[in-house]
């Protein structure tokens, strides 16, 4: 892997920062706290995304960037002959290949993905090898002895022998539980053949129920095909004699209806001759009937006649009270008008009186709100800023003199009294403040005298309004009654004219007594014609009825020729019941033997089907009984394969770490070696991966704190070296944060001509330090600063001839830089 170049935009300290890297030792040297170690987590950043980076997203943001600045992260490198550029932002992730216009992904976690599918590491592991700080120099120190051996197993790709042996374990189980099922399956080969001989034998002994049943079967059916045809000739018999005495009872039922019916008739007939000596008799009370009815309809109309007038004069007597009412009513609200105009002018100067009060009355009382609420404001406001200055107080007194401080993330150290100082003189002038506008909001809490005496004013202007508007809407509607009482009069003596006239034109001369007579006596006659009515009803069916009585008369001669024919056939029929029946039981003994015949035929061939179905069924077990054994033979070789990668996986895994220590212990005395011109010739992992000094061929008991540092790095420059000479390509990235640590300056020199000389396996090495007089040992050096003005980090870079160069100025130096 090589970086080209990274660019940060908002990246905590780095405002705008872009860096070009190169091939060579670069140095990145700058103080505590300017930025160094920022480069480093951006790179983490855009290649792992949130779980490379400290804190939370929102802490990423530069702390001077507005809100909604956005934060980004662009890295170009190189890896495996590609070259990718991977753009990161807090919500948003896109890979470029090889400076194509569209990205291979466009996702925060498919970006992430991709990039450790490619970089063939997680984040631990990458970092863990090729970006290693001072603090992580000991992480195999932190280890217990089996964890060291893993993890030295997985950064030098040994873990995939263990991925494949436990692949070929998985596999080796799905066949022992195959072989397993196949051998639970597998049925009985003696049990197999034994079936077949039983299903044969079995076929042959229902073929031969078979044969017996169809010859006994043909001969049932010989004996029902003579039986068969008597039988029918004796049903149609039977049938024909049934249907004759069937027909016989008809006609005789239907002789025995005409006899009824001719006996009706002649009652209906006697009826209708008592009818005509009745209506004989009636004929006489009838005669005057019709002048009756003149007469009454006459006394109906004279009646109604009566009842309207009646009506009306109640209508008249009603009408000339109403008029009377009307007048009175009209009479004391005509002055009504001019009331109206002398009200409604009392209550239009009693109503511009009252919104005068109404305004000052406003203005005051909102006067008075808002300066009570502008008090109430101002005392949250000091409460809420007293809060946030005590808190921040409070977490500067905890963290001291060597906390950071959390406006610009700096070590406090002799600025601590004086931000402490200036925090308590704010809390003081806060609290001053508000005390004030407490008192303040008490005093303004009842309700100002001039307030109160508008107030007054106000509600006895309103209590005159109120009088003056009930009077102006007594007299108004004083004014509309007088309206529809003029309306109303009119409309009442018009009303009574019509009565008046209705009344004079009504018919007089009515008797009631007569009236109720004539009532009585017409009932009575309607009653005897509704009788006379119906007499003449029957009369007039007398023609129908003798009709009717002379075709029934013939109807029953007919019958009567019909009965003696049926009669006489029936003494002729030829058929008898005892022979009947014996030829019945004859034909049930054929047939039930026909049917029990057919039944054990059927039952013998299905017999034979299902011991033909059974040697069927047996021979097709013996052929899987085969196919079972064929395929439990294929899976037992296969174990039997499966076991031997299973051995060969665990011998290469044990002569790799056999031969891991040896190795890792030789390419490590060669960097110790070279890094003390010779002083300690040798490093070695003993069997617990613990790291032994040798001093002149002898191991050293006790190192100092530089030497186990120097040991270390020495132990991480063997690790990388090994896993680029594993991987077959150039992993010529190498990046190291602050390892000089307790180094003193001979052995800082040592490291970087070390570094230089491993540029054939690391071609681009990054070297983070604080230290100002390595710089001359490297190829270029980038300088990184902070600015105190803009909060920012300024980075710079120096050519290799010594003349700087502005990268780029995260801080905004111009004057007008705050203001942008």
């Amino acid at each position: 892997m090589r970086l080209n170049s990274i660019h940060l935009v908002n990246f905590r300290q780095h405002a705008d920062t872009r860096i070009d890297f190169d091939l060579g030792l670069t140095g990145i040297i700058g103080p505590n706290g300017a930025g160094k170690s920022t480069i480093l987590e951006a790179i983490a950043w855009a290649l792992y995304g949130q779980s490379a980076a400290r804190g939370t997203r929102e802490t990423l943001r530069f702390s001077r960037a507005p809100a909604r600045a956005p934060v980004r992260v662009d890295l170009d490198f190189e890896l495996a002959g590609h070259r990718y550029r991977v753009v990161r932002g807090l919500s948003s992730a896109e890979l470029f290949l090889d400076g194509a216009p569209e990205p291979i992904a466009n996702s925060i976690s498919g970006v992430t993905e991709l990039l450790q599918r490619r970089l063939g590491m997680t984040r631990p592991e990458f970092f863990n090898t090729y970006f290693t700080g001072q603090k992580e120099l000991n992480v195999m120190a932190a280890l217990g002895p089996a964890e060291r051996g893993q993890f030295l197993s997985r950064v030098l790709g040994y873990d995939k022998l263990r991925t494949a042996q436990l692949l070929v374990r998985e596999r080796r189980k799905l066949i022992v539980a195959e072989l397993s099922g196949v051998r639970s399956a597998m049925p009985n080969p003696e049990a197999v053949a034994r079936l077949l001989d039983e299903q044969r034998v079995r076929l042959a002994e229902a073929e031969t129920r078979c044969a017996a049943s169809e010859v006994a079967h043909r001969d049932a059916e010989a004996a029902l095909g003579i039986v068969a045809p008597r039988w029918a000739a004796a049903q149609r018999s039977r049938d024909e004699l049934q249907a004759l005495i069937a027909d016989l009872r008809l006609r005789e039922s239907e002789a025995q209806a005409r006899e009824r019916e001719l006996e009706r008739l002649a009652r209906e007939l006697a009826e209708v001759a008592e009818a005509r000596d009745e209506l004989d008799g009636l004929a006489t009370e009838l005669a005057p009937l019709a002048a009756l009815a003149d007469e009454f309809r006459r006394f109906e109309e004279l009646a109604r006649s009566e009842g309207r007038r009646q009506t009306l004069m109640s209508q008249e007597h009603g009408l000339i009270a109403d008029v009377s009412g009307l007048r009175e009513r009209r009479d004391r609200v005509v002055r009504a008008p001019q009331l109206e105009e002398e009200v409604t002018e009392r209550y239009e100067r009693k109503r511009r009186e009252l919104e005068e009060a109404q305004g000052a009355l406003e203005a005051k009382r909102t006067e008075w709100v808002r300066e009570r609420q502008e008090a109430e404001t101002r005392r949250d406001a000091l409460r809420a800023q007293y809060q946030d200055v005590k808190n921040q107080r409070d977490q500067l007194v905890e963290l001291g003199e060597d906390g950071i401080c959390p406006t610009c993330t700096r070590t406090l150290g002799a600025s601590f009294r004086t931000v402490l100082e200036q925090l308590e003189e704010q809390l003081e002038t806060i609290a001053y403040n508000g005390r004030y506008y407490a008192t303040r909001i008490e005093q303004l809490d009842p309700m100002p005298a001039d307030v109160a005496s508008l107030e007054a004013q106000r509600r006895q202007l309103q209590s005159e309004v109120d009088t003056h508007q009930r009077q102006l809407a007594r007299v108004q509607s004083a004014v509309q009654e007088l309206a529809q009482l003029t309306h109303d009069l009119q409309t009442k003596q018009e009303q009574l004219v019509i009565v008046q006239a209705d009344i004079a034109g009504l018919p007089g001369g009515y008797d009631a007594i007569r009236h109720a007579e004539l009532r009585d006596r017409v009932d009575y006659l309607a009653t005897l014609n509704a009788r006379a009515t119906r007499l003449s009803a029957v009369i007039e069916r007398e023609h129908g009825l003798r009709a009717e009585q002379s075709r029934i008369a013939e109807e029953a001669l007919r019958l009567g020729s019909d009965l003696a024919a049926l009669r006489e056939r029936r003494a002729e029929a030829d058929f008898s019941e005892q022979d009947y029946v014996r030829l019945r039981e004859e034909f049930e003994q054929a047939s039930a033997l026909a049917r029990s015949t057919a039944v054990a035929l059927a039952s013998a061939t299905a017999d034979k089907a299902t011991a033909a179905q059974g040697v069927e069924n047996a021979t097709r077990a013996g052929r899987d009984l085969e196919k079972a054994q064929a395929t439990f033979g294929a899976l037992e070789r296969d174990r039997k394969l499966h076991d031997e990668l299973d051995r060969a996986y665990s011998d290469l895994r044990t002569d790799l770490n056999f031969q891991l220590r040896p190795e890792l212990s030789d390419l490590a005395s060669t960097f110790i070696s070279d890094l003390t011109d010779g002083r300690y010739s040798e490093l070695e992992l003993d069997d617990l991966y613990r790291v032994i000094v040798l001093e002149d061929g002898n191991p050293k008991p006790v190192i100092s704190g530089g030497e186990e540092d120097l040991s270390n790095l020495v132990l991480r420059l063997a690790i990388s070296q090994m896993i680029a000479e594993r991987a077959g390509q150039a992993f010529s990235l190498l990046v190291l944060d602050e390892v000089f640590g307790s180094l003193d300056e001979s052995r800082r020199h040592n490291v970087i001509e070390l570094l230089r000389r491993l540029q054939d396996r690391f071609e681009q090495v990054i070297m983070i330090t604080h230290i100002e007089s390595v710089k001359d040992g490297f190829d270029r050096v980038i300088t990184v600063s902070y600015d105190e003005h803009s909060g920012s980090a300024v980075v710079q870079q120096l050519e290799p001839s010594g003349s700087p160069t502005d990268i780029l100025d995260a801080a905004f130096e111009s004057a007008g830089a705050e203001d942008v």
